[in-house]
């Protein structure tokens, strides 16, 4: 008897095991085989993988190029010839004359404008009526 039972377990089990629960009932007579919004959900779940996997090898590509135009940029600047150092540019020598026309030009320029400032600063401070 307790084998009988042991084996209708069996059955009974190998009968709803993991396969046999996975399947869907068959479609009634007149409806499609297949469920539309399943299927098109579907559809949207593997476009969504393909646009992805796509996004990605674009990022890859882009980081690929930056690289490259970097390591491009870096072997024309380190391919340059560098530039010869140039000594800074003395003042020309005057005489002692020419120096002191030279003083007197710049104490005439400051003079004048400072006149001017303060003329300026006079009528702005002139008293109002």
């Amino acid at each position: 008897m307790t084998v009988a039972r042991i084996l209708a377990a069996a059955v009974l089990l190998a009968a709803f095991s993991g396969d046999a629960a996975a399947q869907d009932w068959p479609p009634r007579p007149g409806q499609p085989a297949v469920d539309p919004h399943r299927y098109q959900v579907d559809q949207h779940g593997f476009d969504m993988h393909r646009l992805r996997a796509q996004a990605d090898q674009r990022e890859a590509f882009a980081r690929q190029l930056a690289l490259e135009s970097r390591l491009n940029r870096l072997e024309i600047e380190a391919a340059r010839q560098p530039e010869p150092i140039q000594p800074p540019a003395w003042r020309a020598l005057r005489t002692p004359e020419e120096e002191r026309a030279a003083r007197e030009a710049a104490a005439r320029r400051r003079a004048s404008t400072t006149t001017g400032v303060n003329q300026i600063d006079a009528w702005l401070d002139r008293p109002r009526n």
